[in-house]
């Protein structure tokens, strides 16, 4: 399993998650032409990618999901109720509705050899979802824009390989910010952000010894900075689980505005 990060932050996500055999972005939240580049600069023809598995509706996530299905007729998997909300935006453009594939929370479907585990998340969408996808051998995941997380969360993270999780602000800088009242009680609230403390304590949750690889995502520009997050989620494990981090365990930050490094499991 291959999984990278093209872009991930608060300005605009995008994640290509792979085999030998099958590939699949989830969001498309960036320009048509970055997500090309991110590809090929990693040796990945976006002519091959078999599906975008979209998240929620947020622009973030999906705003050349029009460009990129009409120009390519790539298949979009999403909630219905997700579908209704992308057909009703005009800045999308067109899609040919027989491009949408609606999927629903906690029903596997599969992507030729991929199987594509999606469950519910806490967020201000219809009715967003985030993705573990599998192969015989490997998992891996991206879930973001949670407000909060339970037990239910931790289930369906137990157990990968690898994956991108949501670190998205530094509460305090969040708190003493500029940003208007209203704006910091949704990212503070459940159907919110996750910030770095609350990144990392989801991650003591779910970190084993099979557990090789993370992403810290979806980082806010305004409210947070890449050494902060890093150590601030380094610190929680370190406290909890030092063994595992101790035993190779790779923590990196995604990149908000350029592709981070492929990674192989």
């Amino acid at each position: 399993m291959k999984l990278l990060s093209i872009a991930s932050g608060s300005s605009g996500n995008c994640i290509y998650v792979g085999d030998k055999k099958t590939n699949l972005l989830i969001d498309a939240g960036i320009s048509g032409k970055r997500i090309e580049s991110g590809l090929e600069e990693n040796n990945i023809s976006i002519e091959k990618i078999k599906g975008i598995l979209v998240t929620h509706e947020h622009l973030d996530h999906v705003s050349s999901l029009g460009i990129l299905a009409r120009r390519y007729h790539i298949p979009i998997y999403t909630t219905k109720e997700t579908i209704k909300e992308l057909c009703q935006m005009k800045n999308l453009g067109k899609i040919p509705y027989d491009l949408f594939h609606p999927i629903t929370a906690d029903i596997d479907f599969q992507i030729e050899d991929l199987t594509i585990h999606p469950f519910s998340i806490s967020h201000d969408a219809v009715n967003p979802v985030a993705y573990r996808v599998s192969n015989k051998t490997k998992s891996v995941a991206v879930a973001t824009d949670m407000g909060t997380y339970d037990n239910y969360t931790i289930h369906n993270l137990k157990g990968l390989d690898a994956i991108l999780i949501e670190a998205n602000h530094d509460v305090n800088m969040l708190e003493i910010g500029k940003y208007p009242y209203q704006l910091k009680k949704r990212i503070l609230g459940e159907k919110g952000h996750l910030s770095n403390e609350g990144s990392g304590k989801l991650l003591c949750e779910i970190v084993s010894e099979k557990l090789k690889y993370v992403f810290l995502g979806h980082m806010s520009k305004e409210n947070n900075y890449e050494a902060l997050a890093y150590e601030t989620v380094k610190l929680e494990l370190a406290i909890s689980n030092r063994k595992y981090f101790d035993s190779g365990f790779c923590l990196q930050v995604a990149k908000r505005d350029k592709p981070s490094a492929l990674i192989t499991i």
